[in-house]
């Protein structure tokens, strides 16, 4: 059982106590997210069900892009596993060990970047603790949601699930090499997308085979090319502003 949400349980964390929790952690998210801004580094939130191929995902996502700097935070409950094969990868990458808590939140997020050589990175992406239900709801800072759904899943996840897939600004349908020896429905599962979420982008990609990579790349390049434009135009607009003052200080003398 999660010890900081309670799983929707009202036993055990009351309806007030949960708004708290969650009003604290948008503070702290929104920490977060004017540290990456300032950094002009992409923060992407990968969630997921336990084996739907996140971990495979950035080691091949590193063989891909090898000019292009990966970090990481791996969300787990009790081991390291992840984030070693994230660091086997070439990928900067902490691990943070929740104990019983099924998802991330801002605070762990913040305390882990302490610990994580973030120089150089372009993106840094939160590998959330598997689960489909705790992690859609809560904000850990990052420009974009990325949700993970294996063809070993079922189709019907996105309707089970409804708020994950309703936040996700992105659906990687992952292990797609294996659809010849499933009876999985690709486009019901797109569609049960778009049903929850209207105009949701769905990417078909194989970390065994590259299949989908170039459009997934893609779509983490232009996220990233996002980010440190903004994070370029923040600081004109701050020499601009620098520069006013100045000139407001020297007609004053």
């Amino acid at each position: 059982m999660c010890d900081t949400c309670g799983c929707g349980d009202s036993e055990l964390v009351s309806v007030e106590l949960h708004e708290s929790i969650l009003a604290g952690n948008a503070t702290q998210a929104a920490h977060n997210r004017e540290h990456f801004a300032a950094s002009g580094i992409l923060a992407v939130n990968l969630m997921g069900s336990p084996g739907s191929g996140k971990t495979a995902l950035l080691e091949a996502t590193a063989r891909a892009m090898p000019g292009h700097r990966l970090a990481a935070l791996s969300g787990d409950l009790a081991t390291d596993h992840d984030g070693e094969r994230l660091r086997a990868a070439g990928i900067p990458a902490a691990t943070i060990t929740t104990g019983s808590a099924c998802h991330l939140d801002a605070k762990l997020v913040h305390h882990a970047l302490h610990h994580l050589d973030l120089d150089g990175a372009d993106t840094l992406v939160v590998e959330n603790v598997g689960n489909l239900v705790c992690p859609a709801i809560y904000d850990l800072g990052e420009a974009a949601n990325v949700v993970a759904l294996s063809v070993t899943e079922g189709e019907d996840k996105p309707l089970k699930y409804p708020v994950m897939f309703r936040k996700a600004d992105l659906v990687l349908l992952t292990k797609v090499d294996l659809l010849p020896h499933l009876d999985f429905d690709v486009e019901a599962a797109i569609g049960f997308a778009h049903r929850v979420r209207p105009g949701l982008e769905v990417l078909r990609v194989s970390a065994r085979t590259g299949e989908g990579f170039d459009a997934w790349i893609d779509w983490l390049l232009r996220g990233v090319a996002a980010a440190k434009a903004a994070r370029d135009a923040n600081l004109d607009a701050l020499r601009r502003r620098v520069a006013e003052l100045e000139a407001e200080l020297a007609a004053r003398n």
